[in-house]
């Protein structure tokens, strides 16, 4: 299978983007994993979840981006899917910071 690896990223990103999306519209914080839910005590559970699913849905743009980098290289889709991964946590952590 040539596009193995750029066919299971690419549902790993929808993945992601569907349980994001999810997050997003129920806003039930009770939908995040349990380890998650015992180490952050928000004020506002339905604020912190919307900004939550923000971040996870940033951060499946880096799986995808690196599917389709797979598609014509496969080592410069895992230096995509790292670095990527990297910047999009580090804006993700800016963007719950900040609201």
């Amino acid at each position: 299978m040539e596009y193995g690896y750029s066919v299971l990223m690419g549902f790993f990103a929808v993945a992601l983007w569907i349980y994001a999306g999810l997050l997003a519209i129920f806003k039930d914080y009770n939908m995040l994993p349990i380890r998650a839910q015992i180490s952050v005590k928000p004020k506002n559970p339905k604020e912190y979840t919307a900004q939550f699913a923000k971040v996870i849905a940033l951060v499946a743009c880096s799986p995808a981006l690196s599917a389709l980098t797979g598609l014509w290289n496969m080592t410069a889709a895992f230096i995509v899917l790292l670095v990527t991964a990297v910047i999009f946590i580090w804006i993700g952590t800016k963007l719950v910071h900040n609201d």
